[in-house]
């Protein structure tokens, strides 16, 4: 199986079958996964910050820092290949208080809340989340299967697509 690792501000996308997304060390950035069941075209975002107002210069040279930017490039970019999004199932996890433990700064809660945000604006609904808590995850996308999986404090969630939300 092909791994692509999708580093901190990153977006990546994917047509191949025998393709695996993966992404490590997801604190208070959030994952935006999709995935096409019938295109097999799936794409992974790792967000760090809400909003490009914060940034509009480092916007453009890098729209996937922020999520109201990187969520709209990483639709299109599974749309160049081949996937429709009416048949995109998505999911979301991080947006954690991995540093923050009393709330001071919320920059996961407010992740969270632009993803969201980003996603209704673009019509897409999540299939499943994990979100919040205090420690950061792992996430990997197995385009063979659509299947999603989490790693949070040694132990393995999984989010399928098409049986919701699953613990292993």
């Amino acid at each position: 199986m092909t791994q692509i690792v999708v580093g901190i501000a990153d977006c990546q996308t994917s047509s191949q079958r025998d393709a695996a997304l993966v992404t490590y060390a997801l604190g208070s950035c959030v994952c935006v996964a999709v995935f096409d069941p019938e295109s097999t075209v799936g794409g992974l975002l790792h967000t760090s910050l809400p909003e490009s107002s914060l940034d509009a210069e480092k916007a453009v040279k890098n729209p996937f820092i922020f999520a109201d930017t990187g969520v709209p490039a990483l639709l299109n970019r599974c749309g160049l290949l081949g996937a429709d999004r009416s048949r995109m199932r998505g999911w979301l996890a991080g947006g954690s208080a991995v540093m923050d433990n009393h709330g001071i700064f919320n920059i996961g809660k407010w992740n969270q809340l632009a993803v969201r945000k980003a996603l209704r604006n673009a019509g897409l609904l999540t299939f499943s989340e994990d979100l919040g808590g205090h420690e950061s995850r792992t996430v990997r996308l197995e385009l063979a299967t659509g299947t999603f999986w989490v790693r949070s404090a040694g132990a393995d969630q999984q989010l399928k697509a098409n049986a919701g939300f699953a613990r292993s």
